[in-house]
């Protein structure tokens, strides 16, 4: 039986580089986003399913997809997120760009996450699948100028821990990966600001992160590698969270 993905935000970047490489492993990828199209989107084995994850319908035609279509899901890759349309001091941060984006960031992911967890507990076999949260190093270091975006990613970690603790008992792992300074839309407006402080030093390995890196990161927490691992954050980037002297 072919394995099925859901993939949230597959338009372009991160998403994009998943959906590639799943669909490359043989897996059958649905996923969304809000563009058109999806340029360089898989050959084969790929649906799209535009739409706002943030909506509940946009959420409940993406599992209706997968499972009208193939009866099933085995794996979660919740990916879509986004950045503060404005920078903004948190001492201005609006209502409305925090609602904007933890409706996006934090609470599309729960209630996608909990729609297909109830699909995948069915699943038969010993292995039912597998889910994976990307997250950020937002999650744990400070930038006033987008505390909403802050906010967000700590969230996405701690729903991790929720979902991994509840799905443990049917052997669902569910992980986290953490991204550092990646190479997408969301990093293009500040690329001289961080070029500037990655040649200075701020990481280990001195260069921007791809999507690709953070790709293969997912598939490794989902190809099996990985059984006895659960509620876990892995770090793709670049050595950032090692505490230096």
């Amino acid at each position: 039986m072919n394995k099925v993905a859901i993939i949230s935000g597959v338009s372009a970047g991160i998403g994009l580089a998943t959906a590639r490489l799943l669909t490359e492993n043989g897996i059958t990828v649905i996923g969304t986003g809000t563009r058109e199209k999806v340029e360089n989107a898989p050959d084969k084995d790929f649906i799209y399913v535009r739409g706002d994850i943030s909506e509940k319908e946009t959420r409940t035609r993406l599992i209706d997809t997968a499972i009208n279509n193939f009866g099933h899901i085995d794996y979660l890759i919740n990916v879509a997120g986004v950045a503060p349309k404005e920078r903004t001091d948190i001492l201005e941060m609006t209502e409305e760009s925090y609602d904007r984006v933890m409706n996006i960031n934090t609470k599309a992911m729960m209630f996608l996450t909990q729609e297909a967890a109830k699909h995948m507990i069915k699943n038969e076999g010993e292995n039912k699948g597998a889910i994976v949260n990307i997250s950020s190093l937002s999650a744990y270091t400070s930038s006033v100028s987008r505390g909403e975006y802050c906010i967000s990613k700590a969230g996405v970690s701690m729903i991790t821990k929720l979902f991994a603790d509840r799905l443990a008992e049917y052997s669902i792992p569910v992980n986290e990966v953490r991204p550092g300074i990646i190479a997408t839309d969301m990093t293009a407006k500040v690329k001289e600001k961080y070029d500037k402080l990655i040649n200075d030093g701020l990481l280990p390995i001195k260069r921007w992160g791809t999507p690709e890196d953070v790709a293969k990161a997912v598939f490794a927490l989902i190809n099996g590698s990985l059984p006895y691992v659960t509620g876990q954050s892995l770090d793709v980037d670049g050595g950032f969270h090692i505490r230096r002297l």
